[in-house]
């Protein structure tokens, strides 16, 4: 395919997927959205980590050929305006592998947020953020290493479909109207309106891609997370519909919480994936007071906004929080955080959250070696107390270091 402004690699070659299954050539193609505000710092620090880590990982046999592509503010710049190219969505799919910075999304009016229009133009139906504990870094609780778990977030549907009526317009007084007149429901006047679609369609495969990662990865559970108490046929629907996507396709790997007790006394049967739900509030408290009880978390849109950045900030914050937007045949990976304009181009912040969410791309892409290296190497780091302002300011006797000196650091360990 020919592009306008996308310059694809001379060297290097795409990755291929075959029945669910990436083949990866010695040297993939894979794209790279710089982002905005911190966006070009954080990714100049972090392709100069991946590219270390692969050349050590490998001796030249493998070698990464990044591909720029382009979304918002530079991507508005180069396209006359356009902050969402379409041929940058096309390359995306044909390359299936893309990573990208942090991109900007207005508060209350404005274009629409990129992060939220790229999930659903490609539909990535689900996020997957996996949040642990990296020996040294500042944590405020007690036993920070016990937090290890991997949210699988619906990325499709929910209140973040935008279905939304303002108040005052026509639009809201005609729902309104319907919903009192014809449906009998009762609340107050001149109430914003939401609709909040959540199907069995999208609900199904967002467990399925969970409870394989669980299987895949030799995790102990996953647990359904929904408000079903209160919302009974949007967020009790997800569950119910969760249970029985476990039993129907995955009936000789799985034990649900029930059957633990009703059929097996409390004993996990070997080799068995516990499938179990809790109510959304009650998990906040207990992913603080006992981790340990969580593995994968399967949730809605919303609910996973919530508890990513809720979890992550027991081990870090959302500065070294990984996150991927991914479907069955492509894969995003992004750093989960904003772009903090206030502190574009000082080189200064933690570059980490996307520097971790390359490391769930190589494991994506079946290079661990890159991916254990990367990890072995923070670890030193963090134990040399060489970390960015937002670290150094938790720590006694850190020594600060900028974005760019950071990666410094961590290539210097390989």
């Amino acid at each position: 395919m020919s592009y306008q402004h996308i310059r694809m690699p001379e060297t290097g070659s795409k990755i291929t997927i075959s029945n669910g299954k990436l083949t990866v050539p010695d040297q993939p193609i894979l794209g790279f959205v710089e982002g905005d505000g911190i966006g070009p710092d954080i990714t100049a620090a972090c392709l100069r980590v991946w590219d270390s880590a692969v050349e050590k990982a490998y001796g030249g046999k493998r070698k990464v050929s990044w591909c720029e592509l382009y979304m918002g503010e530079k991507a508005a710049g180069i396209y006359g305006g356009d902050y969402f190219p379409a041929e940058t969505l096309a390359a995306i799919k044909e390359l299936g592998v893309a990573i990208k910075g942090p991109l900007t999304t207005p508060v209350g009016g404005g274009f629409r947020s990129l992060n939220v229009s790229l999930r659903q133009e490609m539909d990535l139906f689900a996020c997957v953020r996996p949040v642990r504990y990296y020996s040294g870094v500042p944590s405020p609780l007690r036993k920070p290493e016990e937090v290890d778990v991997v949210i699988f977030r619906e990325n499709t549907e929910d209140v973040y479909c935008g279905i939304e009526y303002e108040s005052g317009t026509p639009e809201n007084a005609k729902l309104a109207k319907f919903l009192r007149e014809e449906m009998g429901c009762e609340f107050f006047e001149d109430a914003a309106l939401g609709i909040k679609p959540i199907s069995p369609f999208g609900s199904r495969r967002l467990v399925r891609k969970a409870i394989q990662y669980a299987l895949d990865h030799n995790r102990e559970s996953v647990t359904l997370v929904h408000k079903g108490n209160i919302m009974k046929f949007t967020e009790g629907g997800f569950r119910n519909w969760g249970y029985q996507l476990a039993k129907e396709e995955f009936r000789d790997r799985i034990v649900t919480e029930e059957e633990l007790w009703d059929d097996h006394g409390g004993k996990m049967p070997e080799g068995k994936l516990l499938i179990k739900d809790r109510i959304a509030d009650i998990t906040f408290q207990l992913l603080q007071l006992r981790p340990a009880e969580f593995d994968v978390l399967a949730t809605m849109n919303l609910n996973g906004d919530y508890l990513s950045d809720a979890v992550a900030a027991e081990v870090g914050g959302i500065g070294i929080a990984p996150g991927a937007n991914v479907s069955d045949d492509v894969a995003v990976f992004e750093a989960t955080h904003g772009t903090a304009p206030k502190y574009a181009n000082q080189n200064k912040v933690n570059p980490s959250s996307l520097l971790f969410s390359g490391v769930m791309m190589f494991e994506h892409i079946g290079w661990q070696e890159v991916a254990d290296l990367i990890n072995e190497a923070f670890v030193k780091v963090m134990a040399d107390k060489t970390v960015t302002y937002d670290f150094a300011r938790l720590m006694d006797g850190a020594t600060e270091v900028s974005t760019s000196g950071f990666a410094d650091a961590l290539i210097a360990k390989f």
